[in-house]
């Protein structure tokens, strides 16, 4: 082979490995900005991945957390409501309506009181009637539906079916109440779990406060 012809083959072989080189700087630098894209997507997917309360992280908001404060106690005093009264009634629907209540209520508490835990607010629960969610006494009205100390002694004081009547007309009310701080959790709160719980008080309220208005009626 002449001279000519090796120097034309190495130049070719030279420029060759140039476009290689050239393409692979090109699917290097690609991959890199595939992982950036790839991390930062992960990233924002984090911000919504549900906690172990069953809440959602970075989509709460002022209402949702007012909601899950104030309707801690608000179940709270219902509950105690209930604990009234296989003492004092004989009647089955007043007895099996408060065990139901106490069902329902008693986990709720549990799971609203997990989320505070978890966005890092302050639960402070309270035990027994007129106080408020900071442990403080309540004004009677400051939540919807609460019933005072006065009533909730009466209650204590009475039995058959004078308390029946005392527990069925207080409860109405209280439970009048829960709807309407569920329906501004609604409204306002962002939480989807909350939002979904908040739902769940309507319904299942608004169903015993038919059956109750017509124990009262019978």
């Amino acid at each position: 082979m002449s001279g000519k012809t090796l120097t034309s083959a190495a130049v070719a072989i030279l420029a060759s490995a140039a476009v290689l080189s050239g393409c692979g700087d090109d699917d290097s630098t690609g991959g890199h900005d595939g992982h950036t894209d790839a991390a930062a997507t992960t990233s924002a997917a984090a911000s919504t991945v549900p906690t172990s309360s069953g809440a959602a992280t970075g989509v709460r908001n002022d209402a949702d957390i007012d909601f899950a404060r104030e309707m801690i106690p608000h179940h709270q005093q219902a509950v105690a409501m209930a604990a009234m009264v296989p003492s004092r009634s004989t009647d089955p629907e007043v007895l099996d309506l408060a065990a139901r209540i106490q069902a329902a209520q008693d986990p709720e508490i549990v799971t609203m009181t997990a989320w505070l835990r978890a966005w890092g607010v302050p639960a402070t629960p309270t035990t027994g009637s007129g106080m408020d969610h900071g442990g403080m006494p309540m004004t009677p009205g400051a939540m919807p539906g609460m019933m005072s100390d006065e009533q909730m002694a009466r209650m204590r004081d009475a039995t058959g079916a004078e308390f029946d009547r005392l527990w069925l007309t207080g409860m109405i009310a209280h439970h009048r109440g829960a709807i309407e701080m569920a329906r501004t959790e609604l409204t306002a709160g962002a939480d989807p779990e909350a939002k979904a719980l908040a739902q769940r008080i309507i319904d299942t309220q608004q169903a015993e406060i038919a059956r109750m208005q017509e124990l009262l009626q019978g």
